[in-house]
C-alpha cells in the first residue's frame, strides 16, 4: 500500500531548490516519488506506509528549508483560506525596496556629480565610514533573507538564487569597504565605491519578488473562486422550525430549505419542490437544469426559481466542490514531461553560474584593461545578478497552475499535468456511443396508431401498464405520457414476462405491451408491412407493440437519443483536423445510422466492453495519438489504454481514476474545449521555457563582457539586477495571459 503526503515548503528561492528537495526526498528509503512545485511551494510525496510524515519534514529541514503539513482536503481550505501573511510579506518587500532604492539612488547621484567624500581626507574618511555603516544596516534590513538563505544553502553544501544575490551584493560591499579602509593599495582608477550598486541591486531584487508575488496571486484565482463558492450559512429545518446555521455544522440526513436566488449550501437530494438550477460555476454550462423530487443537487450551484427542500447526503471532504478543489490542487502540483528539461538544467544552474562568474573574474583580471580589479568586479558581479533560476523554475509550473485552474472554471477537471500536455498532441478521438454521443437512456421517439386507433390512447395504455416498472424502457414511456398529459388508467392482474413484455386488465380488457416475440406468443397478428416500414426508416430505434384483446393498436419506437450538441461538437473536432471514431457494441446497421446522424465517418461496431481497450491499442500501434471518451465506468480499461482518457462526468461522480480528464458537464464540447486549452497551455509553457533559457543564454555572456572587445559594451550590475527581476515577472505575466483565453472563442 502507498500513502500520499502533501507538505507546504518555505524557503525555496529558485528551481535549484526544487531539484535539491526532490533528490533529498527520493533518497529516503520507502519514498517512491516526490514532486516539488516551485509555483505553489508544495511537495507531493508518494511513500509506502512505513515512511512517516515527520521523517519527510525532518529531511527537508536538515537541508535548510522548512516544511509543514498541509490539509489537502479542500474542506479545510474552504473555511480557512487566509491571504494575510502573503499580503504582509508583499508590503514588507515594497518598504524594503523603497528604503534600499532611495539611499542607493542618492549615492548614485552623488557619484555621478562627484559629490562623494574624499577617500584621503580625515572628514571624507569619516563620512565614507558612515556611508559604509549605513549601507550595511540597509543591506541587513532589505537583503537579510538573501544572506540567511545563502548561509543555509552553504551549510547544506548547495547553492541557490540567494547565493548569487548574496555573493553579488556582498562582494560589492566588501570591495567598497577595502577601498575605504585601504585606498592607497588600489590604483587611482580602481578607487571606486560600489555601495550604490549593492543597495540598488538589493532594491531591484526585492521589487522583482514583490511584482512576481503580485502577478502570482492571479494564477491561483480560479482555485480561490472555487473556494469562495460555498455559502457560509444554510437554512436548517428541525422540529418544524427553520433557522440559519453554519454550513460546517450540517450532518448527513439533515433537511435544509433553499429559496429562490440562493446558492445550494451542500450536496443532497430534493425531497420536496422543484426548480431550475444554474450549475455553470461547476460544469461550465450556462443553461439552467430542471431539478425535481429525487434529483441530486450540488453544493455551491445557484437556485434560479422555485423553493425546495434538500436532504443532505454528503458533507465536508465528500462534497463535489471539495473533491473538485482537491483534484485541481493535486493537478497543479504535478509536472508534465516538458518540465523535466527545466529540472535537469536547474539542478546544475547555480553552481554553473558561480563557476562562470569566477572564470569571468580571472579572465578580466589577467587579460582586461586597466584597472583590472574594477573590471573584474563589475563583470563577475553582473554575471551573478543577471542569472535567473527563478524564471527557469517558474516557466512550466506557473503555466500548469493557470491552465488547470482555467480548465476547472470551464467544467474540465484535469488529474495530471501530463494529460494537459498530451491532449495537445491528439490525432484521433474515439467516442463511446452510449452515454457519450447519446444521452445514455432511452426516450420515446414516436407513437404510431394502427387499425384506426388514437396515438394518445396507445401511449396511455402503454404508460398505464408500465407505471410500476423500473425498466429503462418503462421509465421512458411513462415520462413521455406525463409530458403529453395522459391520464393513466387503473390496471389489475398485472403480469410481467421477463425479456418479452407485460400484460394486465384495463377497462375489463386484456392489454399487452411487448416485443414482436411476445405478440406472436399471444397470437396477435402484426401487420409486417406497416411495422417494418416504420422501423426501416429508423434503424437505430427499438419498436414496442401495444395490443388490446388480441388486436394490435399501435407501435411505440424508442431510442437512446443523441445529445443535442453532439453534431456541432464532432464538427469542431474535425475542423481541428482530428479524426473522430465511434466505438459501440451495437449492430453494424444501428451504428451506421447513429454515425451518419452525427457526422462520424469511421466507426467500430459490435465491440464487447472487454475488447474496447484492444481497439484503442490497435489505433495507437498505427502511430495515432488517441484520446478515448467514455463514461469512466464501463469504459475504464479503454480510458486507461488511451494516450488521454476523457471521462464524461455526471456532475456528481468526479473522481474517475481511469481518466486523465473529467468533463463535468457531460457535453462533448468539453473534449474540444480541453484540447484547445491544452494547445494554448503547452504553447504558453514553451514560450516561458524559451524565454527563460534564451534570457540566461544571452544575458550571462553579455554580463561577462563578451561584447566589450567588439563594441565596448559592459553591463552595469544594476541593469543586470533589473533584468533579472523582470524576467520572473515576465514569465508569470505571460502565464496569466491564459486566464483571458476563452474556450470556443480564443482570446
Amino acid at each position: 500500500m502507498t500513502t500520499k503526503h502533501s507538505l507546504q515548503i518555505t524557503g525555496m528561492k529558485c528551481a535549484s531548490c526544487v531539484a535539491r528537495i526532490e533528490k533529498t526526498l527520493t533518497d529516503i528509503p520507502g519514498v517512491q516519488q516526490a514532486n516539488v512545485n516551485f509555483a505553489t511551494k508544495m511537495a507531493t510525496i508518494t511513500t509506502n506506509t512505513s515512511v512517516t510524515e515527520q521523517t519527510l519534514i525532518d529531511a527537508i529541514t536538515k537541508i535548510g528549508y522548512q516544511a509543514s503539513n498541509v490539509h489537502t482536503h479542500a474542506h479545510d481550505h474552504l473555511h480557512h483560506h487566509d491571504e494575510q501573511p502573503e499580503t504582509q510579506h508583499y508590503h514588507q518587500l515594497l518598504v524594503k525596496t523603497f528604503v534600499a532604492g532611495t539611499i542607493g539612488i542618492l549615492l548614485m547621484i552623488m557619484a555621478m556629480l562627484n559629490w562623494m567624500p574624499d577617500l584621503f581626507s580625515y572628514h571624507g574618511h569619516l563620512l565614507n565610514l558612515g556611508l559604509l555603516a549605513l549601507s550595511l544596516v540597509i543591506l541587513i534590513y532589505a537583503g537579510r533573507h538573501f544572506y540567511i538563505g545563502s548561509w543555509q544553502a552553504l551549510k547544506a553544501r548547495t547553492a541557490n538564487m540567494d547565493t548569487l544575490i548574496a555573493l553579488g551584493t556582498g562582494i560589492a560591499w566588501l570591495y567598497s569597504a577595502f577601498v575605504i579602509f585601504f585606498p592607497i593599495y588600489f590604483p587611482t582608477m580602481a578607487q571606486h565605491i560600489y555601495l550604490e550598486s549593492a543597495l540598488i541591486i538589493t532594491a531591484l531584487v526585492d521589487l522583482g519578488a514583490a511584482l512576481e508575488m503580485r502577478a502570482r496571486r492571479n494564477t491561483s484565482l480560479a482555485i480561490k473562486q472555487l473556494m469562495n463558492l460555498q455559502p457560509k450559512m444554510a437554512r436548517l429545518i428541525k422540529n418544524n422550525s427553520e433557522s440559519d446555521v453554519p454550513v460546517e455544522t450540517l450532518q448527513i440526513g439533515d433537511l435544509i430549505r433553499v429559496r429562490p436566488g440562493e446558492q445550494i449550501p451542500i450536496d443532497g437530494e430534493i425531497t420536496e419542490g422543484k426548480s431550475y438550477i444554474d450549475e455553470s460555476m461547476l460544469t461550465g454550462e450556462s443553461m439552467p437544469v430542471e431539478k425535481m423530487v429525487g434529483d441530486q443537487v450540488i453544493g455551491a450551484t445557484l437556485n434560479k426559481s422555485g423553493s425546495f427542500i434538500v436532504k443532505i447526503n454528503h458533507t465536508g471532504t465528500e462534497t463535489v466542490l471539495a473533491k473538485i478543489i482537491e483534484l485541481v490542487q493535486q493537478a497543479q502540483n504535478t509536472k508534465p514531461k516538458l518540465a523535466r528539461l527545466a529540472d535537469q538544467v536547474a539542478a546544475i544552474f547555480v553552481p554553473t553560474v558561480v563557476i562562470i562568474s569566477i572564470i569571468t573574474a580571472i579572465v578580466w583580471y589577467f587579460f582586461g584593461p586597466t584597472p583590472p580589479i574594477a573590471y573584474m568586479l563589475v563583470t563577475s558581479m553582473a554575471v551573478l545578478v543577471i542569472a535567473c533560476p527563478c524564471a527557469l523554475g517558474l516557466a512550466i509550473p506557473i503555466s500548469v497552475m493557470v491552465g488547470v485552474g482555467k480548465a476547472a472554471s470551464n467544467g474540465i477537471l484535469i488529474r495530471q499535468a501530463d494529460a494537459l500536455q498530451q491532449a495537445s498532441t491528439l490525432t484521433t478521438i474515439v467516442l463511446d456511443k452510449t452515454g457519450t454521443i447519446t444521452i445514455g437512456k432511452p426516450t420515446v421517439t414516436g407513437v404510431y396508431a394502427i387499425n384506426g386507433d388514437d396515438e394518445k390512447n396507445v401511449l396511455t395504455i402503454a404508460a398505464s401498464l408500465e407505471i410500476n416498472s423500473e425498466h429503462p424502457l418503462a421509465t421512458a414511456i411513462t415520462a413521455s405520457a406525463k409530458q403529453k398529459q395522459c391520464e393513466l388508467l387503473p390496471v389489475i392482474d398485472f403480469q410481467a414476462i421477463e425479456g418479452q413484455g407485460v400484460t394486465g386488465m384495463i377497462n375489463n380488457k386484456v392489454a399487452y405491451l411487448g416485443n414482436q416475440q411476445f405478440m406472436l406468443s399471444k397470437n396477435i397478428i402484426i401487420d409486417a408491412q406497416i411495422s417494418q416500414s416504420i422501423l426501416q426508416k429508423h434503424p437505430s430505434e427499438t419498436g414496442i407493440y401495444v395490443a388490446i384483446d388480441n388486436k394490435l393498436i399501435g407501435l411505440i419506437t424508442l431510442a437512446d437519443a443523441i445529445k443535442p450538441e453532439a453534431l456541432a461538437a464532432i464538427k469542431r473536432l474535425k475542423d481541428m483536423h482530428i479524426k473522430v471514431v465511434m466505438l459501440t457494441g451495437d449492430h453494424h446497421a444501428v451504428a451506421d445510422a447513429i454515425a451518419k446522424q452525427v457526422g462520424v465517418n469511421d466507426f467500430i461496431a459490435e465491440v464487447l466492453p472487454q475488447d474496447k481497450a484492444a481497439k484503442i491499442m490497435a489505433l495507437r500501434n498505427k502511430g495515432e495519438k488517441v484520446g478515448m471518451v467514455g463514461d469512466g465506468i464501463n469504459d475504464a480499461p479503454a480510458l486507461a489504454s488511451a494516450d488521454v482518457g476523457f471521462a464524461i462526468g455526471t456532475g456528481t461522480d468526479i473522481a474517475i481514476e481511469s481518466a486523465g480528464i473529467t468533463l463535468m458537464s457531460g457535453s462533448l464540447h468539453g473534449v474540444a474545449d480541453a484540447i484547445q486549452l491544452s494547445k494554448q497551455t503547452v504553447r504558453n509553457m514553451k514560450q516561458n521555457l524559451f524565454g527563460a533559457f534564451i534570457y540566461n543564454i544571452i544575458g550571462i555572456p553579455i554580463a561577462a563582457g563578451v561584447l566589450y572587445p567588439f563594441i565596448g559594451l559592459l553591463l552595469n550590475p544594476m541593469i543586470a539586477a533589473a533584468a533579472m527581476a523582470l524576467s520572473s515577472v515576465t514569465v508569470v505575466s505571460n502565464a496569466n495571459r491564459l486566464r483571458g483565453f476563452k474556450v470556443r472563442g480564443g482570446y
